[in-house]
């Protein structure tokens, strides 16, 4: 268990320079979110084909299908959360969208009847306040940094969905062929809706396209596909846990890169979300082999 724990740790490390990136870039929220994961995609599709191209001949329909249904939860995770970081701070934002453990416990209980124990409606009623808290502070701001903590919101039920679903295809599927079959579905339809809507592919600075190329490689090629690799072992809910320190770690960075300090209230609020999602779902879990 060292190994997927170490695994953990890196994947929380590179995840959370994700923000940082993000801000860096100067292109519409939609056309870094597309960038992200075509670019991943291209770099792994050959990768994978090498590799694993005879479980993803083998892969059937149903599979093939929900790691499409996992791509597509994927892309509005990227799309609505990249562009909550335009409208309010980092801190803000990355805590608010890894709240997504209290809506996997939830859904958990509801589609696999799993049992939501007394410290787990106590660690919801926690991030209730200090999601509240947050919005306080977000309100006091303006309407556009309390419309960015929205969407942040829903890139963290975005980001259930796609936890609840890799959990049970990654039980049967190898992490490269399902990591390609996500992420290139996931950049195809960010593609589809940028191309939609009008948004320009070209024409930014090297600066910014040097941001998207690092966006690929650190927090998704490596983050997230460590975090993928590790449900394999263990459940959605440990891994969700994990994530709790990505926002620790978007935090500092903004702060020393950026020079964005998070207000007290945020620090105040985000405390006690994390603090909830600890209460919610801190508990001894067994390796899943």
């Amino acid at each position: 268990m060292t190994r997927v724990y170490a695994a953990l740790a890196v994947g929380v490390i590179a995840v959370s320079f994700a923000a940082i990136f993000i801000r860096i870039a100067q292109a519409p929220p939609l056309v870094i979110a597309t960038y992200r994961m075509c670019l991943a995609s291209l770099i792994l599709l050959p990768v994978a084909w090498a590799r694993s191209r005879e479980e993803l001949s083998s892969l059937s329909k149903g599979e093939v299908f929900t790691a499409l249904l996992s791509g597509i939860f994927l892309a509005l995770h990227f799309g609505v959360w990249i562009a909550s970081l335009s409208y309010t701070s980092v801190a803000t934002s990355v805590v608010l969208v890894t709240i997504n453990p209290i809506f996997v416990a939830i859904a958990s209980r509801l589609l696999f009847g799993e049992p939501l124990q007394r410290r787990a409606i106590l660690g919801v009623l926690i991030c209730l306040g200090g999601g509240m808290i947050v919005a306080y502070a977000n309100w006091r701001a303006g309407i556009t940094p309390l419309f960015g903590g929205l969407l942040a919101l829903l890139g963290a039920l975005a980001m259930a969905g796609y936890l609840l679903i890799g959990r049970r295809l990654r039980q049967k599927v190898g992490l490269l062929s399902y990591a390609c079959l996500v992420y290139s579905s996931a950049g195809l339809f960010l593609l589809l809706a940028t191309l939609a809507l009008g948004y320009p592919l070209f024409g930014y600075t090297a600066g910014t396209y040097a941001m998207l190329v690092l966006l690929a490689l650190v927090p998704q090629l490596l983050g997230h596909s460590l975090l993928n690799w590790s449900l394999r072992f263990v459940s959605a809910t440990l891994v969700t846990i994990a994530i709790l320190g990505e926002p620790v770690g978007a935090t500092v960075w903004a702060w020393l890169i950026l020079g964005e300090a998070p207000n007290p209230i945020e620090v105040a609020g985000g405390i006690l979300i994390l603090a909830g999602i600890f209460v919610a779902l801190h508990r001894r879990d067994a390796p899943v082999l």
